[in-house]
């Protein structure tokens, strides 16, 4: 045997050996996949067998909502109980049905709390399901791949909800969409969502390949080559998952025009995707006439700065208390001008992390020595923190990239001149010109803030005054009323599905 035909025959062995090997494991694959199907295929049929024997003893439409944190009391509660009166109202013959992981509290003490916290009341009573599980979606019990592992244990409690009740339509309102394939696909519901915030977005990717410092990008992660590596690989396939997740959603409502561009380019489903601003307390604050220039003349003794919220690293407040300190150096020339500029962050604080962050800040004003221009007011009544919009002369507010800005639009309303960070959503959609003038001003860091700051002090009360007249006129956008219209137009497609 010649020297190639003998290279011929090795070859040929290898071959047949790899492929021994490897038709096992092909046979194998091809069993847990068959496996598999028929598996997803039984509990398919199992769930739509619940719910038509559901449908067939009350006979009427379900559609459920997926809310783990329905009790918070936040700007994304707002949005669910607005949805669920502006549904029940639309839709009388229908059902609907809240999924919570709140333990310790009965559905009269959630219904109470959404009545005194945002005086909304619902025409008829919703069902709870109270699941045991939602530790599972908690970001403490993962301090690293934390992304990845709440969005699978928000399957679990997504497969926790199905096994309790078979809705006819699931609608994700806090932003699981790893719970939407998991009701489409098992449970054979058709889906809907309501973006406040994507998961990921394509700017922390880029965060994240630009090795640039952020709160979702820990220092030793974007000094390390490798490591930065890593988490951009890891970042990119799990934003693979998460727009096929989401893609899935046969009605997707988006908060504002900078989640819609993420969103849009995530899940790709452009046509089926529509921006329905969140629902905005501006009528109290409307109800609370501006002051006129001479009364605005007398209170110049007192100039106040205000930022409203929570005491968490993504607001920032370092910047705004550094960018203050600037503000009062420039001002040192005029001792009387800097005795009148004060400034209140008022925000709350959910747990320990939060607090210590307050200490922080406070030792921050200390270093800087301007304790006694900034004052803390944590976790404080509805009516007092109306009274300090109205009575302040600025609203601040720095976090990057935030979705929309429900304090933002409390703040215009208020009749308080808003600057905000020059980003997201108050870029975008809020602090926008309205009426051929501007509503407010933009910033991005320490000295465009304190410009800002100095510029709107300097303006004459009257050139105030007219920027808050038209700001106020703005924030009417995004009233409850404008909320449910948008709403009801975007979610009707999705109560069609059933025949309705």
């Amino acid at each position: 045997m010649s020297a190639h035909d003998h290279q011929s025959f090795c070859l040929c062995e290898l071959l047949r050996l790899l492929w021994s090997l490897l038709l096992p494991c092909i046979y194998l694959s091809f069993a847990f996949t068959v496996i598999f199907i028929i598996l997803i295929i039984g509990l398919r049929s199992w769930f739509q067998t619940k719910r038509k024997t559901r449908r067939s003893q009350d006979g009427r439409l379900t559609v459920a909502f997926f809310h783990p944190y329905c009790n918070a009391g936040g700007g994304g509660e707002r949005v669910l109980w607005c949805a669920l009166r502006a549904l029940q109202n639309r839709y009388q013959d229908v059902s609907f049905v809240v999924y919570t992981g709140d333990q310790g509290v009965t559905a009269e003490q959630i219904l109470d709390r959404a009545r005194r916290n945002f005086n909304i009341r619902l025409p008829r009573a919703v069902k709870f399901v109270f699941l045991k599980h939602r530790h599972l979606v908690d970001a403490k019990h993962y301090p690293y791949f934390t992304l990845l592992g709440q969005s699978v244990g928000s399957m679990f409690l997504g497969w926790e909800a199905l096994t309790e009740f078979v809705p006819d339509i699931f609608i994700d309102s806090m932003g699981y969409a790893f719970t939407l394939p998991v009701f489409r696909y098992l449970g054979g519901c058709h889906v809907g969502s309501y973006v406040h915030y994507p998961t990921i977005s394509t700017d922390m990717l880029s965060v994240i390949r630009e090795r640039n410092p952020r709160f979702n990008n820990a220092d030793y992660i974007s000094s390390n080559p490798v490591l930065s590596a890593i988490k951009f690989i890891y970042y990119c396939v799990f934003a693979l998952f998460y727009g096929l997740s989401g893609s899935c959603s046969d009605v997707i409502m988006v908060n504002s025009t900078w989640t819609l561009g993420h969103i849009v380019a995530l899940w790709r489903a452009p046509h089926r995707t529509s921006v329905v601003y969140p629902p905005c307390d501006v009528q109290a604050f409307l109800e609370v006439p501006l002051k006129e220039e001479s009364e605005e003349k007398e209170d110049k003794k007192c100039r106040t700065v205000v930022s409203v919220g929570q005491f968490r690293p993504e607001k920032d407040h370092q910047l705004q208390i550094k960018a203050f300190k600037k503000l009062l150096d420039r001002m040192e020339a005029d001792p009387a001008d800097h005795e009148t500029v004060k400034l209140v962050l008022i925000g709350g604080c959910r747990d320990q992390e939060d607090e210590d962050r307050v200490l922080m800040l406070k030792g921050l004003c200390q270093d800087l020595d301007i304790a006694d221009r900034v004052e803390f007011k944590q976790n404080i009544s509805y009516e007092e923190l109306k009274k300090d919009l109205t009575e302040a002369t600025i609203g601040l507010h720095t976090m990057w990239n935030e979705h929309f800005g429900i304090g933002i639009v409390e703040c215009m309303a208020a009749g308080t001149i808003i600057l905000a960070h020059k980003s997201g959503g108050p870029k975008l959609d809020i602090v926008v010109p309205y009426d051929g003038g501007p509503t407010g001003f933009l910033a991005d860091d320490e000295d465009s803030y304190a410009d800002a700051m100095e510029r709107i002090l300097s303006m004459t009360p009257a050139a105030r005054l007219e920027i808050r007249r038209r700001a106020r006129m703005s924030a009417t956008r995004f009233s409850d009323q404008e909320f449910e219209s948008s709403l009801l137009a975007a979610i009707e497609p999705l109560m069609g599905t059933e025949g309705q």
